[in-house]
């Protein structure tokens, strides 16, 4: 829905001692509300605003950033800004959980997808996107592509690391993968003969657990706390531990020094390599990540990365760095199973790198996800919250029945949420909500996390709950 011209009156006060940026906000909130501007309707541009109004653009500016932070508009690249689809009203009651009939089968493609590990495709730089790709095209086959990956790619990507991640290495240690699981995958087939024992978080990333199982890998629960993987629960004789110590998935940990350097000396004692997969390090709100656990000691890790956070699962490019004989070794086993990065998604990845576009991208990135993080924190603060400090998902800790019934009752309206006991490979010793916010606009957010709030209130006063209290 659009309008050809916008009419709707709004007005400022120069004497009054609101700021004008409030008055005229507090009055494009007031008409979303009511509903006098709906749902997809387009808002007039900054600059013609402020004309009409006889104010400066910085007066309409600072008014659109205050209702894009609170989630009520939203900028769609290159088309304006429009009135986000926020519902139920931030008003509005939640006695009539019960959906209606026809909401019971409501389509997947409209409900709000609260599920974790899905980045934010539609933030997307589209001009410098679709440059990339077009040049990248213009890139001739080759009949014996290396299988290390492109040069230029592996040179961009060895400054890439060292600013971003502290990684510092030469370009012979640089692998292009199809994304980290790959890398891992890869990691198994060099290093593992089948019956060997590998560790593995718990709660962990269940794609790691089974990637490793199919390599004929007997695996490991290591357990994690609220800091990340307890170094002192390791037992002896494992190969290969796999861990994600910048932000441990899915609780949210950051590995502190100390334990990274127990860790590493425990690896070099038992002769164990450690695969730390650094799937989301970009994204920290609280303080500075630490750098990653490869530049303390780079003979004993092997180090993950990908692009499926920072651009999109479907781009294909991800990265490992290790020793040289563990590169070279992986080159071998690619090429007897030609197994390949494709040429063109490793040059228009290169061209983003090298152009600064995958930065400037990561930077809006990571202020997006902050005002949904801060979206989640603002609905469900009032109940316990694991990693609320980092990555693209929040931990809700509830009893097992209650998260549950919350999921199930969550689809029926609409909303996509996931438990945590899927993460485990034996018994959960924690249960709760993943909800993932990189996959659902911020106004889908706060709609999404207000029905959870009033669902997670809902099963906690049922009458088990309520004896239980």
């Amino acid at each position: 829905m659009s309008r050809d011209h916008f009419d709707l009156p709004l007005t400022v006060d120069r004497g009054a001692k609101t700021p004008l940026s409030v008055q005229l906000g507090g009055q494009l909130r007031a008409a979303m509300n009511d509903g006098r501007l709906k749902a997809g309707e387009r808002l007039p541009s900054s600059r013609a605003l402020a004309s009409v109004l006889e104010v400066s653009r910085t007066v309409v500016t600072e008014a659109y950033e205050q209702l894009y932070a609170e989630g009520w508009i939203e900028g769609r690249h290159g088309s304006g800004t429009y009135v986000a689809d926020i519902a139920p009203p931030r008003g509005g009651s939640h006695r009539a959980l019960s959906p209606a009939p026809e909401d019971r089968s409501r389509d997947a493609g409209t409900a709000i997808d609260l599920r974790p590990g899905v980045p934010w495709v539609d933030g997307l730089d589209t001009p410098a996107w679709r440059r990339a790709w077009r040049l990248a095209a213009t890139v001739p086959p080759d009949g014996r592509p290396d299988p290390r990956g492109l040069p230029g790619l592996r040179a961009a990507l060895v400054d890439y690391l060292r600013r971003s991640r502290g990684v510092t290495c030469p370009v012979e240690r640089v692998l292009v993968t199809r994304g980290a699981t790959n890398g891992l995958d890869l990691l198994g087939a060099v290093v593992l003969r089948p019956g060997d024992r590998v560790g593995v978080e718990e709660p962990g990333y269940t794609k790691a657990r089974s990637t490793l199982a199919m390599r004929g890998a007997e695996v490991v629960p290591c357990p994690v706390d609220e800091s990340g993987l307890i170094v002192d629960s390791l037992p002896d004789g494992l190969r290969i531990v796999y861990t994600t110590p910048s932000h441990q998935y899915p609780l949210g940990g950051r590995l502190p020094v100390p334990r990274r350097q127990a860790l590493l000396a425990w690896a070099r004692r038992n002769g164990t390599l450690i695969a730390e997969d650094d799937y989301d390090s970009e994204f920290r709100y609280d303080v500075a990540p630490l750098p990653a656990l490869y530049g303390l000691d780079p003979e004993v890790t092997v180090y993950l990365g990908t692009t499926s956070k920072t651009l999109a699962p479907d781009v294909g490019v991800g990265w490992l760095v290790a020793r040289p004989d563990l590169v070279e070794a992986i080159t071998g086993v690619r090429e007897h199973v030609n197994d390949r990065t494709a040429v063109v998604p490793q040059e228009a990845v290169r061209i983003l790198l090298e152009r600064g576009d995958l930065d400037r991208h990561v930077r809006r990135m990571r202020t997006e996800y902050a005002r949904r993080r801060a979206a989640v924190v603002e609905e469900l603060g009032h109940l316990p919250l694991l990693g609320d400090t980092a990555g693209m998902h929040i931990v809700v800790a509830l009893p097992q029945d209650v998260a549950a019934r919350v999921v199930e009752r969550a689809a029926e309206r609409g909303v996509l949420l996931a438990t945590l006991d899927r993460r485990f490979d034996g018994p959960p010793v924690v249960h709760g909500l993943e909800i993932g916010y990189g996959g659902a606009t911020l106004a889908q957010v706060r709609s999404g996390c207000s029905l959870v709030r009033a669902l997670v209130q809902e099963a906690l006063s049922g009458p088990a709950h309520a004896a239980a209290g």
